[in-house]
């Protein structure tokens, strides 16, 4: 079934499956997890089943071990899989540490995708990004990461790396933000990000695409999302999901539900929202704020 994803081409050459399976939210292990939880393990296991081989995971999930064990476990070959981990950048050690730890913990050789999960983590100033960028740059040209991108980055902090960087050797291939109709990243002092990462060729990937069905009901995208439904035979998901790919952005989104992640796959790939039904969702979604996630470092009050 994995085969049937459409995959979307990076500025590098490569190509990344355009609907993925998130190790973040529902798998996350918290202080009171196990030292190794198996049930990620099972719930990761599921998902290569069912046919999603574009895996996200992240440090910061806590999962790595998990993740790298789901890998070894289902047997599939290396080649079939496209695998994402993230670097938190720690205060006192070096990405090629951070990335060399995740390796061992993921018992990969290589990750098809290495994220700067957030530019807080690594403190926002254009002189450490632009460093923490170039040691990026160096994993990209050991061959262990085939390519290379960030998270959770605005346009000031894309312009430190892209714009005012004279030893850039890559721009990064993908941004993950959080992205659905009431969070497009347009505000009256940036304008819209995305114009943004067109004009750099860089891969919008979003994260909670589903947040209007499972997190912010009550707003005026809900009737669209439902006439839309009907009118595909669909789930109001699989419109949620839809429209983020017919806007060229890459969706990850996970559930424990083994009959969800089945009825993604085989719905949401055989139908195609109309240019005007994209722009109608994307009209209602600018009339509501949603933030889900750091709202106490971006707030919410301006974004459209």
């Amino acid at each position: 079934m994995s085969s049937s994803i459409p995959k979307f081409k990076l500025n590098d050459g490569n190509e990344i499956p355009s609907l993925g399976y998130g190790l973040g939210t529902a798998n996350f292990k918290r202080k009171n997890s196990p030292p190794f939880d198996e049930q990620i393990v099972s719930a990761t296991l599921t998902a290569l089943g069912v046919g999603y081989h574009h895996l996200d995971g992240a440090e910061a999930y806590g999962n790595e071990s998990e993740l790298g064990a789901a890998i070894q476990q289902s047997n599939l070959p290396r080649s079939s899989l496209f695998v994402t981990t993230k670097t938190s950048c720690r205060q006192g050690e070096t990405i090629e540490q951070a990335f060399s730890r995740s390796l061992q913990k993921l018992n990969l050789d290589y990750v098809d995708l290495y994220l700067i999960h957030s530019p807080f983590f690594a403190d926002a100033s254009p002189e450490v990004l632009r460093k923490k960028w170039s040691e990026m740059e160096a994993i990209k040209d050991s061959g262990r990461a085939k390519s290379i991108g960030v998270s959770n980055f605005l346009q000031e902090h894309l312009e430190a790396i892209i714009e005012n960087n004279p030893d850039l050797k890559y721009r990064p291939s993908i941004n993950q933000i959080e992205y659905h109709p009431y969070l497009q990243h347009i505000t009256p002092e940036a304008g819209d990000l995305l114009e943004y990462h067109k004009k750099h060729g860089i891969v919008v990937e979003a994260y909670s695409p589903l947040t209007v069905v499972t997190k912010a009901r009550g707003g005026p995208v809900d009737p669209v999302y439902e006439e839309l439904a009907s009118k595909y035979q669909v789930g109001e998901g699989e419109i949620a999901l839809r429209w983020c790919l017919d806007q060229g952005i890459v969706a990850v989104t996970t559930s424990s539900s083994q009959e969800r992640l089945e009825g993604w796959l085989k719905r949401v790939f055989s139908f195609k929202l109309t240019d005007e039904e994209t722009k109608r969702i994307s009209e209602e979604g600018r009339k509501k704020n949603y933030r889900g996630y750091w709202n106490a470092k971006l707030g919410s009050d301006d974004w459209r």
